[in-house]
């Protein structure tokens, strides 16, 4: 069984802070609220059992006369009367000796559930009891109990707004911090953007902007300045690069590319049907260049040489293309020639380019002429073909100026 090792997407960075900021919310609103409903619960306590209490004092006084004039029926209408507008769920009066003298409840047994009775019972464990006196004695006793679903729908209400509270609290703490976090965020993708497009595209003239948290601000110009560095170093590196380049490609002493050059251009020539169909190929060698060399040096061989190129690349100009073989052989590749005849006048023009003498920057002028001999890539299917044709075209014509010269 293959197991999968592959990495786990990683959360960003604004999903992160996101993360963080509900949990944060939720565990601190929770606390909040958990802390306001003891409170809220604490409080309320106080404040019905104060209530409570306050009832029990205001009813002794109306069931002091009852009690006096032993009228239990009296004292019962006021307990229903009282008991009827809700302050509490039985009322027991008693008189000394504790015998009951009026009894009133509230048949509430639809509405009591459970978790009335637990609210009821953790509020008010006992009855509130409230003496009744008479001239300054006790002639009986008063026993309240509260009304527990009155209780409890004071105490879920007071949960219910509290929690909608909280609830609309948190939502707006993660709106403005969710608001916040966009300058972060956006920073840091800034940066990110910024080193991403530099590691992939080399793109070194990408600057992070200014930003406005110090410690991004600070890294962006120390990046920025490192960036300089690496551009600075990648130009430097391309330059060199294009030195080496050039250098391995052109003939130090002419500046014509050299015969790498000529062979990667006519290899890729021939690979191409629409430029084959228009080119040809020039071989040009010295005649008379070692008997230069022999006479006058090679320094006035090399001013020769250099001059030579000169006349090759005027000649050329940005239509052909001129290069240097080594020693005193020269190529040409002439290019959008459409027929034999054509070829042959550039030839003859070309030859016309060496009739002016040489300098030899010591004060002698010396004459130098070119045997010229080409090939057409129209009739050739391979690079050696054509170069055996073209080489061959020019000793044959090399060896007739040396016939003619003798």
């Amino acid at each position: 069984m293959n197991k999968d090792y592959s990495t786990p997407p990683r959360p960003t960075f604004k999903r992160t802070l996101r993360r963080i900021s509900v949990t944060s919310v939720f565990i601190t609103m929770t606390l909040i609220w958990l802390l306001l409903c003891g409170a809220s619960i604490v409080t309320l306590k106080q404040y019905a059992q104060k209530n409570l209490e306050l009832t029990g004092s205001t009813m002794s006084h109306s069931l002091e006369a009852a009690l006096v004039f032993k009228d239990n029926t009296a004292a019962n209408e006021t307990l229903a009367m009282l008991g009827k507008q809700g302050h509490f769920a039985t009322a027991e009066v008693v008189s000394t000796g504790n015998k009951r003298f009026a009894y009133w409840h509230y048949n509430a047994s639809a509405e009591r559930d459970t978790l009335n009775r637990l609210v009821s019972q953790w509020l008010f464990p006992l009855p509130v009891t409230q003496p009744i006196t008479y001239n300054g004695q006790t002639i009986g006793e008063l026993r309240l109990t509260a009304r527990d679903s009155l209780i409890s729908h004071f105490i879920w209400l007071s949960l219910g707004v509290l929690t909608a509270c909280i609830v609309f609290a948190s939502a707006v703490a993660l709106l403005i911090t969710r608001h916040l976090h966009e300058g972060v965020v956006t920073a840091l993708q800034s940066i990110t953007d910024v080193v991403h497009d530099v590691r992939t595209n080399r793109n070194f003239s990408r600057r992070v902007s200014a930003e406005r948290i110090d410690e991004f601000h600070r890294f962006a110009l120390d990046f920025n300045s490192l960036l300089d560095e690496m551009e600075e170093w990648q130009l430097k590196l391309q330059a060199k690069n294009a030195q080496l380049l050039r250098t391995a490609l052109h003939d130090a002493l002419t500046g014509l590319p050299n015969r790498a050059a000529f062979r990667s251009r006519i290899a890729s020539l021939m690979d191409n049907p629409q430029m084959k169909a228009s080119s040809a190929l020039l071989f040009l060698d010295g005649d008379n260049f070692k008997r230069i060399n022999d006479t006058w040096g090679h320094a006035a061989g090399d001013c020769v040489l250099i001059d030579a190129a000169k006349r090759l690349m005027e000649f050329s100009g940005n239509r052909h293309a001129a290069y240097r073989l080594g020693g005193d052989e020269f190529a040409v590749i002439l290019s959008g020639v459409n027929s034999e005849d054509e070829v042959q006048r550039i030839c003859a023009a070309l030859s016309q380019q060496f009739i002016r003498p040489f300098d030899l920057r010591n004060g002698h002028y010396v004459p130098l002429s070119l045997s010229v001999g080409y090939a057409l890539t129209w009739e050739h299917n391979s690079v050696e073909d054509l170069q055996e044709l073209a080489d061959k075209n020019m000793y044959v014509m090399k060896n007739q100026r040396s016939k003619n010269s003798l």
